[in-house]
């Protein structure tokens, strides 16, 4: 069956808002655009910007820490570097740019969501082409529609795809026809070729809701209880550049 891209997202900074765009300009071997390019830090995670290395998502304030931080909504203007957040009401806008911009951010979150998070808060921008995915090579995530519908009927319950925070969203597919993909497998999608990597392991982050900052729902005991497994959703890496638009279509080549 060939897959058609029924949603596209960006996180600018990890573990905050999703960003759904129309279309997405991938780059050969490069992570998709205007992704995690932010991480607050929760306490000194080791993290040299001179020498870049991946660093676990558990050193960063992100959903598995703390739900409460999805009621924060935010936006990046990538053109400006202005990041806007709004919460209970109340709109601030940082440039995350500058290094005042990301200390007046981690000032606001230490004040409003604190108690949440054991170390001081700090804000990261990866230098040059460095991006704080979960993956360390998972240049871009996928997610199977189909896959999250039959959860949804195990569970007996809705289960919005944003739970997975992943890049693109697919329709057309078999339920769980990801898990046919082995390594090196060569996905055409739009313009670009990607390859595929691995499958994703969820964590608690996926029990948040992606709304109202509420641990609602323990996904990950559904999810193996109906399945056997921890994974929903896959990475994979640009083999070969291009745009990707809402309503292109995937197919596997090889």
């Amino acid at each position: 069956m060939v897959g058609v891209v029924e949603a596209l997202y960006r996180y600018p900074v990890k573990g905050f808002s999703p960003e759904a765009v129309e279309e997405a300009e991938l780059t050969t071997n490069a992570f998709f655009p205007c992704d995690r390019m932010f991480a607050v830090e929760n306490g000194p995670s080791g993290f040299d910007a001179s020498a870049p290395k991946h660093i676990s998502k558990q050193k960063f304030t992100v959903l598995a820490r703390a739900a409460d931080i999805a009621k924060l909504k935010t936006r990046y203007d990538e053109a400006s570097g202005f990041f806007d957040a709004t919460l209970d009401g109340e709109h601030h806008r940082f440039l995350l740019r500058s290094g005042e911009g990301r200390a007046a951010f981690a000032a606001f979150l230490s004040d409003k969501f604190g108690a949440q998070f054991s170390g001081q808060l700090k804000v990261l921008e990866g230098p040059g082409t460095h991006r704080f995915t979960d993956h360390p090579s998972g240049q871009v995530s996928l997610l199977n529609l189909a896959s999250v519908a039959t959860l949804e009927v195990m569970a007996g319950r809705a289960v919005d795809p944003l739970r997975f925070r992943m890049n693109i969203h697919m329709s057309g597919l078999e339920a769980f026809a990801e898990d046919a993909w082995q390594p090196g497998d060569t996905l055409r999608l739009g313009e670009a070729e990607l390859t595929f990597l691995a499958p994703t392991v969820r964590c608690k982050a996926t029990h948040a809701h992606p709304q109202n900052g509420e641990y609602d729902f323990d996904l990950l005991p559904a999810l193996f209880q109906a399945f056997k497994r921890n994974t929903m959703g896959v990475y994979l890496t640009v083999a070969k550049g291009g745009i990707v638009r809402l309503g292109d279509t995937l197919e596997r080549v090889s």
